[in-house]
């Protein structure tokens, strides 16, 4: 099957993130020694969803891991993960349609110019 993991049908490379960024979540509450419980009570979620968060179960819902970056004062990471207005495969995707010229339409009588 390539890319995938067999078992879930989940990419590798989604797997390898979502395992990365719990990790990285883990490591963070520890350098700021937090607790798990503490936590989990400032997520609004359990020591259970916590701990498989910070294992990368792909089971945990995303809110959770932005509660998570909340407490860490890191919400705007989330915002910027794709930055639309600094997407550039989208904008040149765009470009493509813009059309290469623009005739006045005889129906609404309007040149173009503003």
């Amino acid at each position: 099957m390539g890319d995938f993991n067999v078992n879930t049908l989940v990419p590798l490379p989604v797997e390898r993130a979502v395992r990365k960024l719990g990790g990285d979540i883990s490591l963070a509450r520890r350098r700021r020694h937090i607790s798990q419980a503490s936590l989990a009570e400032r997520m609004g979620a359990s020591v259970s969803t916590v701990r498989r968060m910070e294992k990368g179960d792909m089971r945990v819902p995303i809110h959770f891991y932005a509660r998570a970056l909340h407490v860490f004062g890191e919400i705007q990471a989330l915002e910027k993960l794709l930055d639309t207005p600094q997407d550039d495969i989208g904008l040149m995707l765009m470009d493509e349609q813009v059309p290469k010229r623009v005739r006045s339409s005889k129906r609404d009588g309007r040149s173009g110019a503003l």
